[in-house]
């Protein structure tokens, strides 16, 4: 799993199904009053991964509007420093690395140890018990282990392969906002 966080073409891949969940959030109209909508990216300086510098966003056109529109993304996992691959599989392999492998991921994506427990902390309680996940859990052929989140979910997906880890993230990206139902058909 380590080699795939700097593989180029998952990054690649990763950009391209961004960019076209922003062209289908684009092409809808203002879900408050139905006006254009308008880029109006956010600034990104995520760590971890490429230099993806925007996220993408919209914004109504319309003067007494101008309600936001931002599409689910693969490459960022909501708010979270780190670009949406290293949170997870970082998260992942921390369910079975040994101290010094951990130590050496650490050291090279600069990640703090409060860092990796927030991520677990978060995996455990908010992502498991949310009702993303609640709605989501009975897709899966087999159930997945929630006790070892996101593990469960790199191999449900195959995330040690480029395709299973695009289709992860494709999977995870409604949680990445609030603002923009239904663009992303699963």
């Amino acid at each position: 799993m380590e080699n795939i966080l700097q593989d180029r073409r998952v990054h690649e891949l990763l950009e391209k199904v961004d960019r076209d969940l922003a062209w289908k959030a684009q092409r809808g109209r203002c879900e408050h009053c139905g006006g254009q909508l308008h880029r109006g990216d956010y600034p990104r300086k995520p760590r971890g991964g490429p230099d993806w510098d925007k996220r993408y966003s919209f914004c109504c056109s319309r003067e007494g509007c101008r309600k936001r529109k931002t599409p689910p993304s693969v490459r960022f996992l909501g708010r979270k420093v780190y670009v949406g691959v290293v949170v997870v599989l970082v998260s992942a392999m921390m369910q079975g690395l040994s101290e010094e492998r951990v130590k050496r991921l650490r050291h090279a994506l600069e990640i703090d140890r409060r860092t990796l427990g927030q991520w677990r902390e978060w995996w455990m309680r908010s992502f498991v018990r949310g009702v993303f996940w609640r709605a989501e859990r009975g897709r899966f052929r087999w159930p997945v282990v929630e006790d070892q989140m996101p593990l469960g979910l790199v191999e449900a997906f195959g995330a040690w392969r480029r395709e299973g880890l695009v289709n992860l993230m494709k999977f995870l990206s409604p949680i990445t906002t609030s603002s923009c139902r239904g663009v992303l058909a699963m």
